[in-house]
């Protein structure tokens, strides 16, 4: 069993199939990185169409696990685990070969069958993976279908005859079949954006058999957390991953970076701030949201993770401001609080969370003075919508007692990190290290470790790096313009009266948790 107090040259690998690039961390059990390797990935944009090379994903774990591992060859490997972008899937064959593209988590052109998804009876998204599983299988599903794999690269041509029955692969399920030497189960993480039934543990059978979907296309699933085989001869090899090194069941990107910050133990939440902004918490059971604006994934101890995902972001900074020096505008910002203008900063149209609107387009309510103004009213804005998003948590149910912590790109500002504390009228923490790599390593901690829970685990491995207290005057200057945005989202008819009506009364400060 593996040592997980990161002891005697132990460690543990982190694997994580961003978007643009690999990044590998080699991480001890204290959670410090002992060695870390990064390698760019490129893709196919045009309109709708977002694809990616499957055979890249592997050259660039090939090479960013030798660089995290090359400065450190004495240090044993404890064991690995493989995070993905949800909503990301390929074809396969039996033996895990790419038949066709991945499409990317973003690929828009399975709306069509989204919409038979849905009249099948699951509830999707049109981004989510089952309606890609059906345009896949339409589009290279064999002799009757297109067949032809355009612009694939190493795996192109037509799809020969005679390569058995067709598979459908996760991201992270081909990575792990090329370091196992056989295709893998999907974890539960990712199967959840195909149609899997996490509070069932199976596969919506009738749903699905109105698909027409090819017989042994969807793969066997099981928790994350669990062990899938070891890394090949071969693989290590390639990778310089030693053989026999476990190989652990792991989960999204999000989950990942949710695990990478601690935010496990119920009534945690983990704000993730960045192009956009994504909440993802801890609780004993589902929250049940009958507009799906808030789901649920499971975590490895059969808990639940549930969270949503908004529009708003710190994106709009970068196109209000383009070139900016941001700490520079933090600073004059901080002149205004509040900001004479109310925004609600969608980086674009729709909303997701916390209502579904797909109407919805970016507000700004008065006439700021200046750049700074704006500035400050877009950082505030930003807040408000975390704030309602929080409000609308507790509207439905969701524990919120438990801390909250600030990561992504945007919690590299003190300024903006001291004004949302202030905003949420709730203390907050920033980790040190937060990337999903991170989260893998722990997840690996945990699949070797016996009898350890992920977050004691979590406890170990994840240190926080600042602590932030709202301060109760800032906090009062900021609920007459919260209660104007409030306002405002209700009368376009986007915010639901009952929630509107939730968030105005949650401004007494005997209300908030």
């Amino acid at each position: 069993m593996a040592d997980e107090t990161g002891e005697a040259g132990e460690g543990w690998l982190g694997i994580d199939l961003g978007t643009q690039s690999v990044r590998v961390l080699l991480v001890a059990g204290d959670g410090n990185v002992l060695g870390s390797g990064a390698a760019p990935l490129d893709g196919r944009r045009e309109g709708g169409r977002h694809e990616q090379d499957p055979d890249d994903w592997w050259e660039a774990v090939c090479a960013a696990s030798r660089s995290a591992l090359g400065p450190l060859p004495g240090v044993r490997i404890g064991g690995l685990a493989v995070c993905g972008t949800s909503g990301t899937v390929l074809l396969t064959d039996d033996s895990g070969r790419p038949l066709s593209p991945a499409l990317m988590y973003d690929d828009t052109r399975a709306a069509q069958e989204a919409a038979r998804v849905r009249a099948a009876g699951v509830a999707v998204q049109d981004t989510w993976a089952l309606p890609k599983a059906v345009w896949l299988v339409g589009e290279y599903g064999g002799e009757g279908g297109a067949g032809q794999l355009r612009g694939v690269g190493r795996s192109g041509g037509v799809r020969p005859r005679g390569v058995g029955r067709l598979r459908l692969a996760h991201q992270p399920d081909l990575i792990i079949a090329r370091l196992t030497g056989e295709p893998p189960p999907a974890d539960s993480s990712h199967a959840l954006k195909t149609g899997y039934d996490l509070e069932r543990d199976a596969w919506p059978g009738a749903a699905l058999d109105g698909l027409s979907l090819p017989e042994g296309l969807l793969p066997d699933v099981v928790r994350p957390g669990t062990r899938l085989g070891e890394v090949s001869p071969a693989a290590a090899d390639a990778t310089g991953i030693p053989a026999g090194t476990p190989v652990i069941a792991g989960m999204t990107d999000g989950c990942a970076a949710q695990i990478a910050s601690g935010a496990l133990r119920p009534g945690s939440w983990n704000s993730v701030l960045g192009t956009t902004l994504v909440l993802k918490g801890a609780a004993r059971e589902p929250v049940r949201d009958p507009t799906g604006v808030v789901y649920n994934h499971r975590a490895p101890d059969g808990t639940w993770l549930p969270g949503g995902a908004s529009s708003v972001g710190a994106g709009v900074l970068t196109a209000a401001f383009a070139g900016a020096d941001p700490a520079a505008m933090d600073a004059r910002a901080a002149a205004f609080e509040p900001s004479g203008a109310v925004a609600y900063p969608l980086v674009a149209p729709g909303e997701r969370f916390p209502f579904r609107a797909p109407d919805a387009s970016a507000l700004l309510l008065g006439e700021p003075v200046d750049d700074a103004d704006l500035w400050a009213a877009l950082l505030q804005g930003v807040a408000f919508a975390e704030r309602l998003c929080l409000d609308y948590l507790q509207h439905l149910g969701a524990p919120l007692d438990g801390p909250l912590t600030f990561t992504g790109g945007a919690a590299r500002s003190p300024y903006w990190n001291q004004l949302r504390t202030d905003i949420l009228a709730r203390p907050a923490r920033v980790p040190e290290q937060t990337e999903p790599a991170l989260g893998m390593a722990a997840l690996a901690v945990y699949g070797t470790g016996g009898s350890r829970t992920l977050p004691d685990v979590t406890d170990r491995m994840v240190r926080t790096r600042t602590t932030y207290e709202p301060r109760p005057d800032r906090t009062a200057r900021f609920a007459e313009p919260y209660a104007r945005l409030v306002d405002a989202l209700e009368a376009r008819g986007w915010l639901p009266p009952p929630v509107a009506a939730h968030a105005r009364s949650r401004l007494d400060p005997d209300t908030v948790d």
